[in-house]
Order: structure tokens, then C-alpha cells, then sequence
């Protein structure tokens, strides 16, 4: 039975346990050739994890001798780079990083993780460093400028890893935390607005964390760097700090680095139907769903081919495998954070009838330009346009890019069923506070998701609400 690799973003697991894997290592060349220092945006659960953990065991000097193991197969281990297992890699991961508490105790957050990733650098490179590495107990900026003087001392350079460097930020921003005692002389306040800009405005820690990524690459031990995150809203807040970095979110060649394309998933459930001895209609049946509820996703310049969410889609493949039939339940819980995101716009000035606009198929929203960089103020205090919602539902991955009009402006809609259910929901709580009015919503709720039909929904909307909802054409003729 195939192992799908739900859950998993090990490269070195996927690789040497059995897992399925699907090759994107000829993009490895590609991101050398892009610079020094890199931002890739995706939404959540879409696989950048991953992509990380592949450049680790593909650059880590410590894995030279598992090189054929790990890559011989694949794109890149039969066309490698000169610069294969020729670096000391350091990873960070600000996920971990805890968004709860006062700016003192987030900040320690991020010093104790920095620090810890240090500590165990040392550990794992001990036998190619000249002196043992003794991080600041408490300083984890300090024990990075201790780990380059180190590494300033023999031949390799250092790759540095930073996987969702907005995760915690975004956290804070959409908070609506209690207020802390501010320390002498400092009016922080409370909420996560104030925590927020107390970390990245001035001498903020994230901003002082990035200059100090920025002084690195400059000759002080610091080769490249590769960051992933979600959105760019904290990109433009650390300006300055961090102005070395390129964004090649939607560089031409990397549209498909993150998720799964037709004929890749094509071929997997062919696998998975021949194990099950699936009927011809059952396969085609669970293709059908596939391509509905996942399906869709767009990304670079302009509208290239439509990828899968990965997560779900190895959610699928997974139950499929190991019942043979499909999973009941078709939005994987892992992304019930993002109903938050949702919600966050819904809660805006005119939010909710722009996201009842964005469900109407006949009229999909359509800006100029894709905001690339917005800063908190623009968050907190800007007028919240349609450019600005649409941009930050794009990047959240609940809105995708369908096509460049002949104006040449970008018109979006939402990429698949899994996502409109989270809209439909979204204006469920927002137009029904009563429960005893949920029992009609649940029904046109159900028709939306299970059938496709806008039809119920429209019609309640049309009853409750001052804003329009056409259904012209059908939800599923739209994303097939």
C-alpha cells in the first residue's frame, strides 16, 4: 500500500521511511540562481515546510555521505549543483514561537527559540568547528554573532532556514489580548496591535533579529538565507531592517514549487485505485471530488497551471488508501485556523458584503494590482478597500488568481469547495446570531457543499441581508 506522507514535512523521513514523494528538486538550481537571500510566500499548509527540509539535506555538509540515498533519484541528484553539502545549516522556525503573554515574555520566546537551535548546532557540527560553541544565556541575537565568528573559522558557509517568519507576528496583530503593565517610562498598552508594533517598530526585537540576519550576509559568515511565511504584511514593517531580501513569491519557474498538479494526482489515485480494485466510476467519482473541493490554486505573475492543496489532498489519498473509500468528512481539520483569517475581514468595515460579493461566481472581485507589501498601519488605521481585502484573502489562500482582463487588471475567486465553505460559514455566524434561524442556513449550507448548489443560499442571504448573490452559474462549473 502506498504511504502517504500526510502531516509530514521531513524530507529525510519521506525519503528513507517509504513515503510517497512528489519531485521538486529541479527548482534547487533555480532558487541558487534567484540570490542570496530569499522570501517565499504560500498559504498555510501548502508545503513550505517541506520545501525547507529538502534545501537542508540538500546543502548540510553533515549529510554528504546520504547524498545518492536521499537524491539519487531524484531531478536534482542526477544534474546536481557544485553547492550540494557544502554549508552548516541553521534553521529557525518562528511557528513555535508562543504569540501569548506581554512583549517581554514573547520576546524571550524568540531568544530561547533562537537560542536552543544554536545550542543544538553545536552539538551537530562540534567535529567541524575549531572551539566549542558557548551560546548568551539569554541573548539569542549575541549567541548568533558567537555561532558566525565560529563559522567565520573554516571553510563553509552557513545557510540559514526560516520557516513561517510571520506566524507568530500575524498572531499578535489579530489578537485581542488583555493589556500588560508596560514598563517604566514606555507606553506599550495592551491588545495585539501594541504588541506588535512594539516588536517590530524602532529597535523592535523582529526587526533587530532580521538587521542582524542583513549584517550577516555581509561577509561575516552568512552565504544565503531562505524564508517562508504567508503573508507580506511583516515584510513591509521591517523595511530597513531586513531591505536585502528578495521576494520570489511569484518568480516565473517557482509557481509550482508548493502543491500538487492534475496529472501528479492523476497518477497517485490511479495507484491508489488499483489497489482497491475501485470500480472505473468509484475512480472517477473520488477524481471528480478531488478536482471540486481542492483543486484550484494559482499562483505567479499571471494565472499558470492550477495546483492542489497538498495538505488535502494527501488527507484524501491517505483515507482512500487505507479504506478505499473517501473520507466523510472533506475539509481536513488542520485548516480550521484558517476560518480565523476569514473571520479577521469579516469583522472589517464593509466586510461582510465584500465576502458576500466574492461568493457571487457572475462577479468575481477584481483589482488592479495585488498589494505586495502593507505594513501594520496600513492594517490597523488605512481605509480597508477592496484591494486590501482581496490581496490579504489571496494570500491566505481562500482567494486565488483566475486571469488578467483585458483592462489588465486581476480578477480572483475562491479556488475550491473547501474554501467557499469557510466563507459560507463565516457569513452563517455573521447573519445569525439566533440559533433557532441556523436549522434553514445548515440546509442551504449543505447544498453548497455537497451538491454545489448556490441556489438556497442565495435566496437566504437575499432575506437576511442588503447585499446580492447571484448563482447564474453553478459552484462546480466554476472550478472544474
Amino acid at each position: 500500500m502506498l504511504k502517504f506522507p500526510y502531516g509530514i514535512s521531513d524530507f529525510y523521513t519521506i525519503r528513507t521511511e517509504g513515503y510517497v514523494y512528489i519531485d521538486r528538486t529541479d527548482r534547487i538550481a533555480l532558487v541558487e540562481e534567484a540570490g542570496k537571500q530569499l522570501v517565499f510566500l504560500r498559504p498555510r499548509r501548502f508545503g513550505k515546510s517541506l520545501w525547507l527540509s529538502t534545501l537542508e539535506n540538500y546543502y548540510d555538509v553533515a549529510k554528504a555521505g546520504e547524498f545518492a540515498r536521499l537524491f539519487g533519484d531524484l531531478a536534482i541528484g542526477r544534474n546536481p549543483t557544485p553547492r550540494h553539502n557544502s554549508y552548516f545549516i541553521l534553521r529557525w522556525d518562528f511557528s513555535l514561537i508562543s504569540a501569548q503573554g506581554g512583549i517581554a515574555e514573547i520576546g524571550q520566546a524568540m531568544h530561547n527559540h533562537i537560542n536552543t537551535v544554536i545550542k543544538n548546532f553545536g552539538l551537530r557540527y562540534q567535529a567541524w568547528l575549531n572551539a566549542p560553541l558557548e551560546p548568551h544565556p539569554t541573548d539569542g541575537i549575541a549567541s548568533f554573532q558567537v555561532l558566525l565568528g565560529l563559522v567565520r573559522q573554516t571553510p563553509y558557509p552557513l545557510y540559514l532556514l526560516i520557516d513561517e517568519y510571520d506566524n507568530f507576528a500575524n498572531e499578535v496583530l489579530m489578537s485581542r489580548a488583555p493589556p500588560e503593565s508596560p514598563p517604566v517610562g514606555r507606553d506599550i498598552g495592551g491588545g495585539g496591535a501594541d504588541r506588535y508594533k512594539a516588536l517590530l517598530y524602532g529597535e523592535g526585537l523582529l526587526k533587530t533579529v532580521f538587521k542582524a540576519v542583513k549584517g550577516a550576509g555581509s561577509g561575516l559568515g552568512l552565504d544565503r538565507a531562505f524564508t517562508t511565511g504567508v503573508a507580506p504584511i511583516v515584510l513591509s514593517d521591517l523595511s530597513s531592517g531586513y531591505n536585502v531580501a528578495r521576494d520570489v513569491s511569484f518568480k516565473i519557474g517557482l509557481e509550482l514549487l508548493c502543491g500538487f498538479t492534475e496529472a501528479e494526482m492523476q497518477g497517485l489515485l490511479a495507484q491508489v485505485a488499483g489497489e482497491c480494485e475501485l470500480a472505473p466510476e468509484a475512480r472517477t467519482a473520488a477524481q471528480d471530488t478531488m478536482r471540486t473541493f481542492y483543486n484550484g490554486y494559482a499562483f505567479g505573475e499571471e494565472p499558470a497551471e492550477l495546483v492542489y492543496n497538498p495538505t488535502l489532498a494527501l488527507y484524501f489519498l491517505q483515507h482512500l488508501a487505507e479504506t478505499c473509500s473517501p473520507p466523510r468528512e472533506l475539509l481536513d481539520s488542520n485548516l480550521a485556523m484558517d476560518r480565523g483569517k476569514i473571520a479577521y475581514i469579516a469583522g472589517l468595515p464593509h466586510g461582510a458584503p465584500v465576502l458576500a460579493a466574492i461568493l457571487n461566481p457572475d462577479t468575481p472581485p477584481t483589482i488592479p494590482r495585488l498589494a505586495q507589501r502593507f505594513g501594520v498601519e496600513d492594517v490597523l488605521t488605512q481605509v480597508k478597500d477592496e484591494t486590501f481585502m482581496v490581496s490579504l484573502l489571496y494570500y491566505f489562500g481562500v482567494l486565488t488568481l483566475e486571469r488578467i482582463t483585458e483592462e489588465g487588471k486581476l480578477a480572483f475567486r475562491i479556488p475550491n469547495l473547501v474554501a467557499r465553505k469557510l466563507y459560507v460559514e463565516q457569513l452563517r455566524d455573521r447573519l445569525l446570531p439566533e440559533f433557532g434561524e441556523r436549522a434553514a442556513m445548515r440546509a442551504a449550507v449543505e447544498a453548497v457543499y455537497y451538491h454545489g448548489d448556490l441556489q438556497p443560499l442565495c435566496d437566504f442571504i437575499e432575506r437576511r441581508a442588503t447585499f446580492g448573490c447571484s448563482t447564474t452559474a453553478t459552484t462546480a462549473g466554476r472550478m472544474s
